[in-house]
């Protein structure tokens, strides 16, 4: 079938809207944009730059998606904006297109859940099964991993980075980075444990959850710098073979991490 489009909806010929997508009434869509299958648009969206859309996505009314970077060295390159598929965008949600001090484009994964006013600044990163509620707000370059769940009105520093499997309390306010599978709160954020529950209700075993326990034991209950932290998490990898693959995922964020994690 056919791209269902409002009469009211501004739709640029240049545009490629591939078959069951509906735009709503008064929706602006640019030349730059490629729509998947199935994606809906409700009333008043801003659909514009060079904007790649996937399959199933919902945005809710007043959604600006593809705006321009909000940063003063951008120069109107050609940068991008690519989302997955079967996302949901609540009430005034923002999306931004990257620019080139960094890889160009905004990437947003599949089957996340992003509520209202949430902002993706450019360049941002995030996985697929996200949950964002209302408000949450980010600078440029932020990470986020697949699975994480963040809470409302918190507010993550430009180059953050928020690993698989976290969750993070409702206005916090993040300057440093937060490991894969830890729970963190406040302002500024703080480790708070592990997401057992989480872990439990996505079928992470028992002994993996375990380990994980005395890898947050290891990096923030025995005083152990984080280069000693690692180390006896890599003998403790070592001695789990049950456990190697997470407290890999664990050991290769907290080398990549360059703002260094919440503390304490």
């Amino acid at each position: 079938m056919a791209a269902l489009i409002h009469p009211t909806a501004l739709v640029d010929a240049a545009a490629v809207l591939e078959a069951d997508v509906e735009v709503g009434p008064y929706c602006i869509i640019g030349p730059n944009v490629r729509v998947g299958q199935g994606t809906v648009f409700g009333p008043h969206c801003v659909v514009d730059g060079h904007t790649t859309i996937g399959k199933q996505n919902t945005f809710y009314r007043f959604c600006s998606v593809g705006g321009m970077p909000q940063d003063k060295k951008y120069a109107n390159e050609p940068t991008r904006l690519e989302i997955g598929d079967r996302n949901m965008f609540r009430e005034y949600v923002t999306l931004n297109t990257g620019t080139v001090q960094d890889v160009g484009v905004t990437r947003i994964g599949s089957d996340n859940w992003v509520m209202a006013y949430v902002h993706v600044a450019h360049d941002c990163q995030i996985g697929s099964q996200v949950i964002l509620a209302n408000g949450v707000q980010m600078g440029g370059h932020v990470h986020i991993g697949d699975w994480a769940i963040v809470g409302g009105l918190a507010a993550v520093h430009q180059f953050g980075k928020i690993g698989a499997h976290t969750m993070v309390g409702g206005s916090s306010a993040l300057h440093k980075d937060v490991p894969p599978f830890v729970m963190g709160s406040g302002n500024p954020c703080v480790p708070v444990g592990i997401n057992a529950e989480g872990l439990k209700r996505r079928g992470f075993s028992a002994q993996a959850i375990a380990a994980l326990r005395q890898a947050y034991k290891l990096l923030y209950r025995r005083g152990l710098s984080l280069e000693q932290a690692s180390e006896q998490i890599r003998e403790l990898q070592a001695q789990d073979p049950s456990a190697a693959d997470v407290l890999g995922v664990l050991l290769a964020f907290l080398q990549q991490s360059d703002r260094g994690i919440i503390r304490p």
